[in-house]
C-alpha cells in the first residue's frame, strides 16, 4: 500500500511539474511577441530617421523628416501592436479564414469570394492619388519592416494567435489597406439585411397593412405604402419558411441586424462656446472586441501634428484633430445597397434575363483552401446589377423563387474606390472647405462627416449615393425584379449633391443616426435610420444651454437617460399603475406591484447601480415579444431588440396598430392592457429564474456587462478568462452613452455595440481636447496596455489629446529609433 502510496505521488508530482513547465514554456514563448518599445533598430524603407514616442497610455506620437517617413512608422507602430488584427482583417476580406480555422469560416469565405472585395480593392490602387499611393506604399513598407524583425529575431511570431493558428504572413501591399476600408464598408451595411428581412414579413403578415407598424418609417414625410413582395411576381412559388438563424460567429464581416454602424457627433461654432472656440465630440459605435477596432496615434506631418483614432491596417486617422481641424464620423444610413432577383434561362441556367433578352452570367472559379478538409471549389457569378449572394445565407433562400438567383447592387462594389485618398487629404485640410472639398473622393462606406476649424463648423454626407429611378417599383426597400430597367441604378449623383450644413444660424449642429431631411424619392437618402429616440434627448441637452464647453459635450456623450422609458413606460403601465388591488404576498401580483410601484418613480435613467431599468428592458422585451409572436411564428426571432415606435404604434392604435394585441389564435379579443399585465408577467418571471426575486436588490450593470470578446480565443476555456473582458456599464439601447443589448439567450442585455472611441476637441484651448478608446493600445493580452484603458472608458474617463511633443516625451515608456541601415 505504502508502495503505490510513493508511486502515485511520484505520479502526481511529476504531472504537476510537467504542467508548470508546458504554462512556463507557453509564457515565454507568448511573451518573446511583447513588443520592446525602447530600441533603436536599423530597417530599409526610410530616407532618415524615425522617432516613435510611447507616452504613459503607450500611445505613439510618431515624429519624421518626410510624410512617407511618418506613413513608415505609424506602419511599423501598427505591426508591433496589432499584427495578429490586422492580418485577421486582411484573410477576412480576401476570403481565407478558413485556411486556419476550417469548415467554422467556409460560409464566410465564400461569401467573401462573391462579393469579391479583395480584387476591386487591388484594381482601385490605380486610382489613388500620387500622394496617397506614396502613403499607401510607405506605410507597407514599415509593417514589412516589423514582419521582418519578428522573422529575424524570432520574436514569438508576432503574436500569440500564431502559434495556435500557424500561417506563414504574406507581406503588406498597399491594396490591403484599401480592402480593409471596403472590409468597413461591409461591417457597416445594413440596408440589404431590412430588404430581406421586409420581404419576410410581408410574405407571413395575414394584414399587409401591419408592415408599417413592425418595420415603421421615422415620423415624418415618408412612403405611404408599399407593394406586397409577393406582387412584384405574381407568378412566382416563394419557398415556406423555416426557422434557420444565421450564426452569431465573431468572424463574420457581417453584423446581424441593428449591429450595423451607429455614432454620436455634435459640435458648436464660437457662438455657442463659452471659451469662444469652436467645439466638437464624436464616439463612434461598434461591435465590442478584445482588442478594440480603434488604435490612437499621432502623426507629426508637413501638414502639421494629426492625432486620434486610427484602425491597424489602414494608414490614416480617421477621426480626431490637427492643430487647425477637427473632424468626427457617425454611419450614415444612406441606402448604398440594393437586392435584386434575377430569372435564370429555363433552357440554358448559365444566362439570367435583362431588359434586352437573355445574358451570359460573368463567371469565375475560385478555390478555397480548407483547414483539415478537402478544397473547395466555388463559381462566382456576376450580373450587370452585381455579384450572385449564396442562397443560404440571411433567409435569401425565403424570399427567391425556384428558378432565380439574388443580386445585389452596393457603392463599395467599385473598382475606382478613392475612399482612402479622401481620408489622407482631410488630414492635410487646413479648414473646412477645404475638408469639405477632400470629402468628394469617398464612395464607401457612407458616413456623416462633420468637421470644425477655429471660426467654422460644418457637416455633410460623404459617400457614393446611387440614383434610382423615380418609378422603382419598391424604391430600394424590398428585392426588385432586375430585368426591369426602372428597377437598375443609374450611376451616382454628383458629390454635390450630398445633402450639407455650413455654418447653420443656430450654431448647433450634430447627428446621432436620426433621419436628417425630408427630401423625396429618389434623392430621399434613406427610408432606414437608425435612431428616432436619441436625437430628442440630444437636443434637449444642447437647446438647454445658451453656450457649451468641453465639460458640457463629454456630459452629454456619457448621458444615460432613455427618452424610450420616458415615453413608452406612461402608455404600456397607464391602466396598471394605481388600480388599488389588493395582493398576497408571494403572488406574482404581488410582484408586479412592486415592479410597478419601482418604475413609477424612475426618470429613465439606465444606471448600473438600479433595479428599474432591469425591469423595464425585460418587460419591453417581452411585450414585443408577445405582440408579435403570433402573426410572425419563427421570424420573431429576428425581432430581437425592441423597437419603441413600433410599441408606440401599437399602444396609440395608430392606424389600427392596436390589432397587434389581440392573440389571432385565441377565442377571446385581447386588449393592449391585457398583454401588458401578462408580459410584465413574463418578464419577472424570468428575472426571478436568473436574478431573484428581490427587485429592489436588481442591478442593471450585471446583466448589462459590456463584453469585449478575443475573436478566435474567446470561447476556449481557461484562456477565455484572460483574453475577454467583462465590465458592468450604464446606458442603454436608447441613450446617447449607447450600449446596445445582444438580444439573444441566455444573456439578452450584454452590451456588445457601443462607443469604442469618444473624443472630445475644443479649439479654444487645443491641448485641451481628450479621447478614449474602449480597451487598449495592444493586442497582446500579456501587455499590460492590452485593457488599461478600458477601464477609463468603462468609468466615463479620457485621457490627453495633445500635439505637445514635450508632453509625450516626459511621460514617455519608452522611444523607438529606426534608422537607415549603415552603408
Amino acid at each position: 500500500m505504502a508502495t503505490l502510496f510513493r508511486w502515485l505521488l511520484r505520479l502526481a508530482s511529476m504531472a504537476i511539474f510537467v504542467t508548470v513547465v508546458a504554462v512556463l514554456l507557453v509564457y515565454y514563448l507568448a511573451a518573446r511577441s511583447l513588443p520592446e518599445y525602447d530600441k533603436t533598430l536599423a530597417v530599409n524603407g526610410i530616407a532618415s530617421s524615425v522617432e516613435i514616442v510611447r507616452d504613459n497610455s503607450a500611445v505613439p506620437h510618431i515624429f519624421a523628416s518626410s510624410d512617407a517617413d511618418a506613413y513608415f512608422g505609424l506602419g511599423y507602430a501598427h505591426a508591433q501592436d496589432r499584427l495578429w488584427q490586422m492580418v485577421l482583417m486582411r484573410r477576412t476580406v480576401q476570403g481565407r479564414l478558413s485556411e486556419l480555422f476550417g469548415q467554422r469560416t467556409l460560409d464566410t469565405d465564400i461569401l467573401m469570394r462573391r462579393l469579391d472585395l479583395y480584387t476591386l480593392a487591388t484594381r482601385s490602387v490605380a486610382a489613388q492619388t500620387p500622394e496617397a499611393l506614396a502613403a499607401l506604399k510607405a506605410y507597407a513598407k514599415g509593417v514589412n519592416a516589423r514582419i521582418a524583425e519578428i522573422n529575424d529575431q524570432s520574436l514569438g511570431r508576432g503574436a500569440p494567435e500564431f502559434f495556435v493558428f500557424d500561417a506563414p504572413i504574406a507581406p503588406w501591399q498597399p491594396a490591403d489597406s484599401i480592402a480593409l476600408v471596403k472590409l468597413m464598408a461591409l461591417q457597416l451595411s445594413g440596408q440589404f439585411r431590412d430588404e430581406i428581412l421586409r420581404a419576410r414579413s410581408s410574405l407571413l403578415l395575414p394584414d399587409p397593412a401591419r408592415l408599417a407598424d413592425i418595420l415603421p418609417d421615422i415620423p415624418g414625410e415618408g412612403t405611404a405604402a408599399l407593394p406586397a413582395y409577393a406582387s412584384l411576381l405574381p407568378d412566382a412559388q416563394f419557398p415556406r419558411y423555416a426557422a434557420t438563424s444565421e450564426p452569431d460567429d465573431p468572424l463574420s464581416p457581417v453584423p446581424r441586424r441593428g449591429l450595423a454602424g451607429a455614432s454620436n457627433v455634435w459640435a458648436a461654432a464660437p457662438a455657442r462656446s463659452a471659451g469662444g472656440g469652436t467645439l466638437l465630440a464624436n464616439d463612434p459605435h461598434l461591435g465590442l472586441t478584445a482588442p478594440s477596432t480603434w488604435y490612437l496615434a499621432r502623426l507629426q506631418l508637413q501638414s502639421g501634428g494629426v492625432i486620434g483614432g486610427t484602425i491597424p491596417g489602414i494608414p490614416t486617422v480617421l477621426l480626431g484633430r490637427s492643430p487647425k481641424l477637427a473632424w468626427g464620423i457617425t454611419s450614415s444610413y444612406l441606402d448604398d445597397q440594393d437586392l435584386h432577383i434575377e430569372e435564370l434561362n429555363p433552357d440554358d441556367p448559365q444566362q439570367y434575363r435583362t431588359p434586352d433578352g437573355w445574358a451570359r452570367f460573368t463567371t469565375r472559379r475560385s478555390i478555397i483552401e480548407i483547414k483539415g478538409s478537402t478544397p473547395v471549389t466555388v463559381t462566382l457569378r456576376w450580373t450587370e446589377n452585381g455579384p450572385v449572394l449564396p442562397m443560404a445565407r440571411f433567409g435569401i433562400d425565403a424570399i427567391t423563387p425556384a428558378g432565380h438567383v439574388m443580386t445585389l447592387s452596393w457603392t463599395a462594389l467599385s473598382d475606382q474606390d478613392t475612399s482612402l485618398s479622401a481620408a489622407l487629404a482631410l488630414m492635410g485640410a487646413q479648414d473646412v472647405d477645404a475638408a469639405m472639398q477632400a470629402s468628394k473622393l469617398y464612395v464607401a462606406p457612407s458616413q456623416m462627416l462633420t468637421v470644425i476649424d477655429e471660426r467654422h463648423i460644418g457637416m455633410k454626407l460623404v459617400g457614393a449615393m446611387p440614383r434610382r429611378d423615380a418609378a422603382m417599383q419598391a424604391q430600394g426597400r424590398l428585392p426588385s425584379p432586375g430585368w426591369i430597367e426602372t428597377n437598375r441604378w443609374q450611376g451616382v449623383f454628383p458629390p454635390e449633391d450630398n445633402p450639407e450644413w455650413i455654418d447653420p444660424e443656430g450654431g448647433i449642429i450634430g447627428n446621432t443616426n436620426n433621419k436628417i431631411l425630408d427630401r423625396p424619392f429618389p434623392e430621399h437618402v434613406s427610408f432606414d435610420w437608425g435612431d428616432s429616440q436619441r436625437v430628442t434627448r440630444w437636443t434637449q441637452m444642447m437647446q438647454g444651454r445658451q453656450v457649451h464647453t468641453r465639460d458640457s459635450f463629454i456630459e452629454a456623450q456619457l448621458d444615460t437617460v432613455s427618452p424610450a422609458a420616458r415615453t413608452l413606460l406612461p402608455l404600456i403601465g397607464r391602466d396598471l399603475w394605481y388600480t388599488g388591488e389588493a395582493s398576497a404576498e408571494g403572488t406574482p401580483a404581488r410582484q408586479r406591484e412592486r415592479a410597478l410601484d419601482l418604475l413609477a418613480n424612475w426618470n429613465g435613467e439606465m444606471s448600473e447601480h438600479l433595479p428599474e431599468p432591469l425591469i423595464y428592458a425585460a418587460w419591453l422585451r417581452a411585450l414585443q415579444d408577445r405582440l408579435i409572436r403570433d402573426e410572425l411564428g419563427p421570424l420573431a426571432d429576428e425581432f430581437d431588440h425592441v423597437e419603441p415606435l413600433f410599441i408606440e404604434r401599437v399602444f396609440r392604435d395608430v392606424d389600427g396598430a392596436g390589432a397587434w394585441c389581440d392573440v389571432i389564435r385565441s377565442v377571446a379579443v385581447e386588449s393592449c392592457t391585457d398583454i401588458a399585465r401578462l408580459s410584465l408577467d413574463d418578464a419577472l418571471v424570468w428575472i426571478g429564474e436568473h436574478y431573484g426575486n428581490a427587485l429592489e436588490s436588481l442591478r442593471w450593470g450585471d446583466a448589462h456587462q459590456a463584453v469585449h470578446r478575443h475573436s478566435v480565443l474567446g470561447d476556449v476555456p481557461i484562456l477565455r478568462a484572460f483574453v475577454n473582458i467583462r465590465q458592468n456599464t450604464s446606458g442603454g439601447d436608447f441613450t446617447l452613452q449607447r450600449g446596445v443589448s445582444s438580444g439573444k439567450d441566455p444573456e439578452p442585455f450584454l452590451n456588445v455595440h457601443a462607443a469604442t472611441y469618444r473624443g472630445v476637441y475644443d479649439f479654444n484651448d487645443p491641448d485641451s481636447s481628450v479621447y478614449i478608446s474602449s480597451t487598449g493600445q495592444s493586442g497582446h493580452f500579456l501587455s499590460r496596455h492590452y485593457d488599461n484603458l478600458g477601464t477609463l472608458w468603462r468609468r466615463g474617463e479620457y485621457i490627453p489629446m495633445s500635439l505637445d511633443e514635450d508632453l509625450a516625451r516626459a511621460a514617455s515608456i519608452g522611444v523607438t529609433h529606426l534608422v537607415p541601415p549603415q552603408p
